[in-house]
């Protein structure tokens, strides 16, 4: 079924629902085709920890760097 921008936004929620029970909608402008509406299809969930035993965070990463203090700080008197 083909319904133009105006009459789309006129009878959006009907155009869902039909799209929604299988029907296909195809939304035009001047009687051209433009898009297709189809029913959402979800992602599948994501797999945490992919990296968990390929990633190890060194024991002194929160230790802080005399050197980088220095760029931020300046040196110490």
């Amino acid at each position: 079924m083909i319904f133009n921008i105006s009459e789309a936004k006129t009878n959006l929620s009907k155009i869902v629902d039909m799209v929604y029970h299988g029907e296909k909608v195809v939304i035009a402008k001047n009687n051209l085709p433009l898009v297709d509406l189809v029913p959402h299809v979800p992602e599948g969930k994501r797999k945490l920890g992919l990296l968990q035993d390929d990633f190890h965070v060194p024991d002194d990463f929160l230790d802080e760097d005399a050197e980088i203090n220095e760029m931020f700080y300046g040196k110490e008197t």
